[in-house]
C-alpha cells in the first residue's frame, strides 16, 4: 500500500504542472454533496474569462476514498447536512492534501458541525484556523480588504474563512456563513442581484488562483 501511495503522489505532482481540472467531492453520511450543480461550472467559466485560467469546463465527481482524487489539483465540497469520513476516507484525503492537493469546503448552511468533527479524523493534530483579512487568498486576483464576503444571510453571523496549514501551505479552506456556492449558481436559482453574484464569483476566482499558484 505504501508503494501505491508514493506512486500516486508523484503522479499527482506531475499532473498539477499541466492539468487545470476541478472535481466535486462526493462523501458519505447522507449530506447533499451534489447541491449547487450549476455553481462550479459557472465559476470555471468566470475564471477562464477573467483570470486567464484554462480549466476544463465540466467538473468531475470523485469519491473521498478513490485514487482518482490525485488527478485533480483542486477539490470542491459542499452541502447542508451530515458528513462522514471512514478511516480509509480520512487517510486518502490526508495523503492527497499533504502531496499538494487543495480542498475548498463551502458550507451551504448546516454543514459546519459535521465537517468540523470529521476533519479531526483527517488531521487529528491540527485545528481550523481563521484566516486574517490580509491573507493572500483575499487579494490573489481581486481585492477583498474585509475578508470573506457575505453572499446569503442565514443566522446573522459574520462570514468566516478557516484554514488548515501544512508546512506553512494552506491545504484546506472552509468558508462558513458566506454561501459562496449559492452566489456561483445560475441567476435564476436564487435571484441574486448581479453585484452579489459578481462578488461571489470574484472570491471564488481568488480561491482558484491561490490554490493553483501555491
Amino acid at each position: 500500500m505504501k508503494k501505491v501511495i508514493i506512486f500516486l503522489t508523484f503522479s499527482f505532482s506531475l499532473l498539477t504542472i499541466s492539468a487545470q481540472e476541478l472535481a466535486v467531492l462526493k462523501y458519505k453520511g447522507g449530506g447533499d454533496w451534489y447541491s449547487n450543480p450549476t455553481a462550479l461550472p459557472n465559476l470555471i467559466k468566470f475564471c477562464n474569462e477573467n483570470i486567464k485560467t484554462k480549466i476544463e469546463t465540466t467538473p468531475q465527481t470523485v469519491e473521498v476514498n478513490s485514487v482518482e482524487i490525485f488527478q485533480y489539483p483542486f477539490l470542491h465540497m459542499t452541502g447542508h447536512g451530515n458528513v462522514f469520513f471512514s478511516d480509509d476516507d480520512a487517510e486518502n484525503l490526508r495523503n492527497y492534501l499533504l502531496s499538494g492537493g487543495f480542498l475548498h469546503i463551502d458550507d451551504n448552511y448546516g454543514m459546519e458541525p459535521f465537517i468540523t468533527e470529521e476533519l479531526k479524523k483527517v488531521f487529528p493534530d491540527k485545528e481550523l484556523i481563521e484566516l486574517p483579512t490580509n491573507h493572500d487568498i483575499f487579494n490573489s486576483a481581486f481585492n477583498f480588504p474585509n475578508g470573506l464576503p457575505k453572499i446569503h444571510e442565514h443566522d446573522g453571523k459574520r462570514p468566516q474563512a478557516f484554514g488548515v496549514f501544512y508546512e506553512d501551505r494552506l491545504v484546506l479552506l472552509f468558508t462558513y456563513e458566506s454561501d459562496l456556492g449559492d452566489g456561483w449558481e445560475d441567476e435564476s436559482v436564487h435571484n441574486d442581484p448581479p453585484e452579489v453574484r459578481e462578488k461571489a464569483l470574484k472570491m471564488g476566482a481568488n480561491i482558484i488562483k491561490y490554490a493553483f499558484e501555491n
